[in-house]
């Protein structure tokens, strides 16, 4: 699978035709990173055009012109049928994305008046689902982070991730653009910068975790710093700022030698976070806030309060929780 990504890529990246559909996405890419796009946000959306672009290369599609409301449809049908190479099929919101893709990819091409009309405007995007993950317990969370071998810089270096993935449920992108400068240690707070939607954020760190960076900063870090210039707070054993993907890998591993078999990786830390939260009485605005969504929909679609915590506040308040006479009669 991983080759059928990367020949799909070449052929996007290598357009031979000025005025053909690789082109017109290329310069859609460009334009989109002057926008000072996230880098995660420009490689999603070059991934999935990419494969709409081979699967129009196949059909002797190559102009934008020449793309139709039916061809899209098929297209669609298309998604709905692919099966990966372990034989799962694309999630819902993974074709969503695909579509929405496509859909402002089109709508750029209006605006450039390359077409006259958007030829995606109109599909029907398959209903999205509430992709409510199970978060961590308590003790799976502990194993976890108890994982790393704090011995070696790498290790030191996890266990902080962990701990702050934990404290704060940043997503995986805005830990790895993390400065140390971004660390109030007086405050207590990260400043997380151009999180989701280009927003900034200042976000509480508990005192374990914030015990946990210091350490790394102080005896990890500059095991493997190379370039005194680099300011990233997290770095690889090569001294570069650590990868999203090298992150979520790890911390994969480390998810397997715990037995750990729950869907997700970084983002599960996020989900348990928020979760514990809501279950310990937290508005879910000061969860919002934290999350940095923009809407309160986004924290209610996958923080969810457990049944038991509701069962508790309805056995608390409501006047007839309470069994006090037997249906049949008797007290």
């Amino acid at each position: 699978m991983a080759g059928v990504r990367t020949e799909r890529l070449r052929l996007l990246l290598a357009p031979s035709d000025p005025d053909g559909l690789a082109a017109w996405m290329r310069r859609y890419l460009d334009a989109l990173e002057t926008q000072h796009r996230s880098v995660n946000d420009v490689r999603t959306r070059r991934s999935r055009l990419a494969h709409f672009h081979a699967w129009c290369m196949e059909r002797g599609i190559g102009k934008p012109q020449e793309v139709t409301h039916a061809h899209l449809q098929r297209f669609q049908r298309h998604l709905f049928l692919y099966r990966k190479a372990n034989g799962a099929p694309i999630a819902v919101n993974g074709q969503r994305v695909a579509l929405f893709t496509l859909e402002m990819f089109f709508r750029w091409l209006v605006r450039q008046r390359v077409l006259e009309s958007n030829p995606a405007a109109d599909l029907e995007l398959p209903k999205r689902t509430d992709d409510l993950r199970e978060p961590l317990t308590l003790d799976e969370m502990e194993t976890v982070l108890a994982l790393p071998d704090i011995e070696t810089p790498d290790g030191l270096r996890d266990r902080a991730c962990l701990e702050l993935f934990y404290a704060t449920g940043i997503r995986r992108v805005e830990l790895t653009n993390l400065h140390q400068s971004d660390l109030d240690r007086t405050r207590g707070t990260l400043h997380v910068r151009l999180g989701k939607g280009k927003k900034d954020r200042f976000v509480p760190i508990g005192e374990r975790a914030l015990a946990w960076v210091t350490k790394y900063e102080r005896e990890a870090r500059p095991a493997v710093l190379v370039d005194p210039t680099v300011k990233h707070l997290f770095l690889n054993q090569y001294g570069q700022p650590l990868s999203p993907d090298g992150l979520s890998w790890r911390v994969r591993d480390y998810f397997k030698q715990a037995g750990i078999t729950k869907r997700g990786a970084c983002h599960l830390f996020r989900h348990t976070m928020a979760t514990a939260m809501l279950d310990n009485g937290a508005d879910i605005r000061h969860v919002q806030e934290i999350l940095g969504h923009g809407q309160i929909t986004s924290t209610q679609r996958y923080t969810h309060v457990s049944i038991a915590r509701l069962h508790a506040v309805h056995a608390a308040t409501h006047p007839a929780a309470r069994l006090t006479r037997d249906p049949d009669g008797a007290a």
